[in-house]
Protein backbone atom coordinates (compact mmCIF):
# COMPACT_ATOMS: atom_id res chain seq x y z
CA UNK A 1 0.00 0.00 0.00
CA UNK A 2 1.04 3.51 -0.83
CA UNK A 3 1.06 5.87 2.45
CA UNK A 4 3.63 8.39 0.99
CA UNK A 5 3.09 11.96 -1.00
CA UNK A 6 6.52 11.21 -2.03
CA UNK A 7 6.30 7.97 -3.57
CA UNK A 8 7.40 7.64 -6.87
CA UNK A 9 4.08 7.14 -8.53
CA UNK A 10 2.11 9.85 -6.43
CA UNK A 11 4.45 11.84 -7.67
CA UNK A 12 3.71 10.96 -11.19
CA UNK A 13 0.28 11.47 -10.72
CA UNK A 14 1.01 15.25 -9.59
CA UNK A 15 2.91 16.09 -12.44
CA UNK A 16 0.51 14.80 -15.18
CA UNK A 17 -2.14 16.85 -13.06
CA UNK A 18 -0.08 19.81 -14.39
CA UNK A 19 1.93 20.87 -17.28
CA UNK A 20 1.59 20.01 -21.04
CA UNK A 21 4.99 19.16 -21.13
CA UNK A 22 5.16 16.49 -18.57
CA UNK A 23 2.28 14.97 -19.70
CA UNK A 24 4.08 14.71 -23.41
CA UNK A 25 7.07 14.09 -21.97
CA UNK A 26 5.56 11.00 -19.85
CA UNK A 27 3.13 9.70 -22.60
CA UNK A 28 0.65 9.71 -20.40
CA UNK A 29 -2.28 11.79 -19.05
CA UNK A 30 -4.38 11.50 -15.93
CA UNK A 31 -8.21 10.37 -15.25
CA UNK A 32 -9.76 10.40 -12.36
CA UNK A 33 -13.17 9.39 -11.41
CA UNK A 34 -15.31 6.20 -11.86
CA UNK A 35 -16.98 6.77 -14.96
CA UNK A 36 -13.59 8.66 -17.20
CA UNK A 37 -12.00 4.90 -16.16
CA UNK A 38 -14.93 2.78 -16.92
CA UNK A 39 -15.27 4.89 -20.52
CA UNK A 40 -11.33 3.59 -20.90
CA UNK A 41 -11.94 0.09 -20.01
CA UNK A 42 -14.96 -0.11 -22.53
CA UNK A 43 -13.10 1.71 -25.40
CA UNK A 44 -9.86 -0.72 -24.86
CA UNK A 45 -8.13 2.27 -23.94
CA UNK A 46 -4.49 1.79 -23.04
CA UNK A 47 -4.27 2.18 -18.85
CA UNK A 48 -0.38 2.50 -17.66
CA UNK A 49 -1.34 1.89 -13.58
CA UNK A 50 -4.31 2.93 -11.17
CA UNK A 51 -4.08 4.26 -7.93
CA UNK A 52 -7.36 3.99 -5.72
CA UNK A 53 -7.92 4.33 -1.78
CA UNK A 54 -10.06 2.91 0.90
CA UNK A 55 -12.88 5.54 0.30
CA UNK A 56 -13.60 5.44 -2.97
CA UNK A 57 -17.52 4.51 -3.74
CA UNK A 58 -18.68 1.27 -4.41
CA UNK A 59 -18.82 2.19 -8.13
CA UNK A 60 -15.33 2.89 -7.98
CA UNK A 61 -14.25 0.02 -6.11
CA UNK A 62 -15.84 -1.81 -8.61
CA UNK A 63 -13.82 -0.34 -11.15
CA UNK A 64 -10.50 -1.21 -9.35
CA UNK A 65 -11.22 -4.74 -9.69
CA UNK A 66 -12.73 -4.27 -13.16
CA UNK A 67 -9.18 -2.72 -13.80
CA UNK A 68 -7.02 -5.41 -11.98
CA UNK A 69 -9.34 -8.36 -14.48
CA UNK A 70 -8.00 -6.75 -17.12
CA UNK A 71 -4.58 -7.32 -16.68
CA UNK A 72 -3.87 -3.54 -15.30
CA UNK A 73 -1.40 -2.66 -12.39
CA UNK A 74 -3.52 -1.58 -9.66
CA UNK A 75 -2.64 -0.34 -6.47
CA UNK A 76 -4.21 0.81 -2.96
CA UNK A 77 -3.02 4.01 -1.27
CA UNK A 78 -3.59 5.58 1.65
CA UNK A 79 -6.70 8.49 1.65
CA UNK A 80 -4.41 10.90 2.78
CA UNK A 81 -1.64 9.92 -0.18
CA UNK A 82 -4.49 9.81 -3.05
CA UNK A 83 -5.63 13.32 -2.03
CA UNK A 84 -1.89 14.88 -1.80
CA UNK A 85 -2.05 13.48 -6.00
CA UNK A 86 -5.67 14.03 -6.94
CA UNK A 87 -6.54 17.04 -8.65
CA UNK A 88 -9.96 17.19 -7.33
CA UNK A 89 -10.80 19.09 -4.37
CA UNK A 90 -12.72 16.81 -3.09
CA UNK A 91 -10.74 13.20 -4.25
CA UNK A 92 -13.33 10.50 -5.70
CA UNK A 93 -10.97 7.68 -4.71
CA UNK A 94 -10.09 6.52 -8.07
CA UNK A 95 -7.78 7.29 -11.04
CA UNK A 96 -5.32 6.33 -13.47
CA UNK A 97 -2.34 7.11 -15.81
CA UNK A 98 -3.43 6.41 -19.08
CA UNK A 99 -1.39 6.38 -22.18
CA UNK A 100 -1.47 9.47 -24.19
CA UNK A 101 -2.31 8.84 -28.14
CA UNK A 102 -5.03 9.85 -29.67
CA UNK A 103 -7.81 7.80 -32.40
CA UNK A 104 -6.74 8.60 -36.08
CA UNK A 105 -8.23 11.34 -37.91
CA UNK A 106 -10.87 9.67 -40.38
CA UNK A 107 -9.57 9.70 -44.35
CA UNK A 108 -12.66 11.39 -45.53
CA UNK A 109 -13.93 13.26 -42.33
CA UNK A 110 -17.57 15.31 -43.28
CA UNK A 111 -17.89 17.07 -39.84
CA UNK A 112 -14.87 18.49 -38.22
CA UNK A 113 -14.33 21.29 -35.08
CA UNK A 114 -11.81 23.43 -34.57
CA UNK A 115 -11.64 25.08 -31.25
CA UNK A 116 -9.47 28.30 -31.79
CA UNK A 117 -7.70 29.93 -29.01
CA UNK A 118 -10.11 28.30 -26.53
CA UNK A 119 -8.85 28.33 -23.43
CA UNK A 120 -10.67 27.58 -20.81
CA UNK A 121 -10.47 23.82 -19.99
CA UNK A 122 -14.58 23.58 -18.84
CA UNK A 123 -15.57 25.24 -22.65
CA UNK A 124 -13.04 23.31 -24.57
CA UNK A 125 -14.17 19.86 -22.56
CA UNK A 126 -18.06 21.08 -23.34
CA UNK A 127 -17.12 21.43 -26.89
CA UNK A 128 -15.21 18.07 -27.25
CA UNK A 129 -18.23 16.22 -25.53
CA UNK A 130 -20.67 17.53 -27.66
CA UNK A 131 -18.60 16.85 -31.20
CA UNK A 132 -18.89 13.10 -29.70
CA UNK A 133 -21.91 13.90 -29.04
CA UNK A 134 -23.51 14.50 -32.47
CA UNK A 135 -21.02 12.57 -34.39
CA UNK A 136 -18.70 14.66 -35.59
CA UNK A 137 -15.54 13.16 -37.48
CA UNK A 138 -12.64 15.06 -35.62
CA UNK A 139 -11.50 17.60 -33.41
CA UNK A 140 -8.42 19.40 -34.41
CA UNK A 141 -6.93 21.36 -31.84
CA UNK A 142 -4.81 24.38 -33.65
CA UNK A 143 -1.58 26.41 -31.24
CA UNK A 144 -2.86 28.69 -28.52
CA UNK A 145 -5.49 26.42 -27.97
CA UNK A 146 -5.62 24.32 -23.93
CA UNK A 147 -4.52 20.82 -23.63
CA UNK A 148 -7.05 18.70 -24.35
CA UNK A 149 -5.52 16.13 -22.17
CA UNK A 150 -5.72 18.53 -18.98
CA UNK A 151 -7.39 16.97 -16.42
CA UNK A 152 -10.70 19.62 -16.38
CA UNK A 153 -11.03 19.28 -20.34
CA UNK A 154 -10.79 15.34 -19.20
CA UNK A 155 -13.90 15.91 -16.72
CA UNK A 156 -15.56 18.39 -18.97
CA UNK A 157 -15.54 15.76 -21.59
CA UNK A 158 -17.48 13.05 -20.17
CA UNK A 159 -15.17 10.59 -22.30
CA UNK A 160 -15.39 12.36 -25.26
CA UNK A 161 -11.62 11.26 -25.55
CA UNK A 162 -11.94 7.99 -26.02
CA UNK A 163 -14.37 8.36 -28.32
CA UNK A 164 -13.72 11.26 -31.18
CA UNK A 165 -9.87 11.51 -32.79
CA UNK A 166 -8.23 14.30 -31.60
CA UNK A 167 -5.07 15.82 -33.16
CA UNK A 168 -2.95 19.15 -32.32
CA UNK A 169 -1.92 20.55 -35.95
CA UNK A 170 0.01 23.44 -36.63
CA UNK A 171 -2.30 25.75 -39.57
CA UNK A 172 -0.26 24.59 -42.40
CA UNK A 173 -1.23 21.25 -41.20
CA UNK A 174 -5.03 22.15 -40.70
CA UNK A 175 -5.19 24.01 -43.83
CA UNK A 176 -4.45 21.10 -45.56
CA UNK A 177 -6.80 19.08 -43.88
CA UNK A 178 -9.47 20.95 -44.94
CA UNK A 179 -9.11 21.18 -48.46
CA UNK A 180 -11.90 20.45 -50.47
CA UNK A 181 -13.94 21.22 -47.51
CA UNK A 182 -16.42 24.20 -46.29
CA UNK A 183 -14.88 26.24 -43.93
CA UNK A 184 -17.28 28.18 -41.27
CA UNK A 185 -16.44 30.43 -38.99
CA UNK A 186 -18.40 31.18 -35.39
CA UNK A 187 -18.49 34.73 -35.54
CA UNK A 188 -21.14 37.30 -33.44
CA UNK A 189 -20.13 39.24 -36.50
CA UNK A 190 -20.94 36.56 -38.91
CA UNK A 191 -22.33 37.70 -42.66
CA UNK A 192 -24.42 34.70 -42.47
CA UNK A 193 -27.21 33.65 -39.66
CA UNK A 194 -26.54 30.30 -38.58
CA UNK A 195 -30.43 29.15 -39.28
CA UNK A 196 -29.41 30.41 -43.12
CA UNK A 197 -25.91 28.76 -43.83
CA UNK A 198 -25.81 25.87 -45.93
CA UNK A 199 -24.11 22.42 -43.85
CA UNK A 200 -24.79 19.86 -46.44
CA UNK A 201 -21.12 19.08 -47.74
CA UNK A 202 -18.16 18.03 -45.88
CA UNK A 203 -17.49 20.74 -43.76
CA UNK A 204 -15.16 22.51 -40.63
CA UNK A 205 -16.44 24.53 -38.09
CA UNK A 206 -13.63 26.54 -36.11
CA UNK A 207 -14.89 27.94 -32.99
CA UNK A 208 -13.01 31.05 -31.28
CA UNK A 209 -12.53 31.67 -27.83
CA UNK A 210 -15.36 34.04 -26.05
CA UNK A 211 -12.55 36.99 -24.54
CA UNK A 212 -10.37 36.83 -27.97
CA UNK A 213 -12.00 35.77 -30.84
CA UNK A 214 -11.10 33.77 -33.94
CA UNK A 215 -7.23 34.41 -34.35
CA UNK A 216 -6.10 35.83 -37.66
CA UNK A 217 -4.79 32.24 -38.93
CA UNK A 218 -8.66 30.75 -38.52
CA UNK A 219 -9.90 33.87 -40.20
CA UNK A 220 -7.73 33.34 -43.07
CA UNK A 221 -9.14 29.84 -43.39
CA UNK A 222 -12.49 30.74 -42.84
CA UNK A 223 -14.90 31.07 -46.36
CA UNK A 224 -18.25 31.49 -44.85
CA UNK A 225 -18.79 33.45 -41.33
CA UNK A 226 -21.45 32.19 -39.65
CA UNK A 227 -23.66 34.16 -36.51
CA UNK A 228 -26.28 32.83 -34.09
CA UNK A 229 -29.17 35.28 -34.24
CA UNK A 230 -29.84 36.75 -30.57
CA UNK A 231 -33.44 38.70 -30.24
CA UNK A 232 -32.53 38.99 -26.76
CA UNK A 233 -30.93 41.20 -24.29
CA UNK A 234 -27.58 38.66 -23.94
CA UNK A 235 -24.36 40.24 -25.70
CA UNK A 236 -22.78 37.09 -26.56
CA UNK A 237 -22.54 33.44 -25.58
CA UNK A 238 -19.54 31.61 -24.13
CA UNK A 239 -17.53 29.38 -26.56
CA UNK A 240 -19.17 26.05 -25.39
CA UNK A 241 -22.61 26.98 -25.70
CA UNK A 242 -22.35 28.54 -28.90
CA UNK A 243 -19.86 26.09 -30.11
CA UNK A 244 -22.28 23.13 -29.22
CA UNK A 245 -25.71 24.95 -30.81
CA UNK A 246 -23.75 25.09 -34.01
CA UNK A 247 -22.26 21.77 -33.89
CA UNK A 248 -26.29 20.23 -33.12
CA UNK A 249 -27.15 22.22 -36.18
CA UNK A 250 -24.64 21.39 -38.77
CA UNK A 251 -24.87 17.76 -37.85
CA UNK A 252 -28.47 17.26 -37.85
CA UNK A 253 -28.74 19.62 -41.43
CA UNK A 254 -25.77 17.41 -43.04
CA UNK A 255 -28.22 13.99 -41.86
Amino acid sequence: MITSPHNPRIKLIRSLAGRAKDRREAGLFLAEGARLLEDALETGWEISFALFSSEASARGLKVAERLRAAGVDVEEATPEALKSASETENSQGILAALRLYSLPLPPNPTLILIPDQVRDPGNLGALLRTAAAVGADAVIIPPETTDPYAPKVLRAGMGAHFHIPLASLGWEEIRAHLAGKTTFLADAGGTVSFWDADFRSPCALIVGSEAAGASQNARALAQVTVNIPMPGKIESLNAGVAGAARLRGQRTRFD
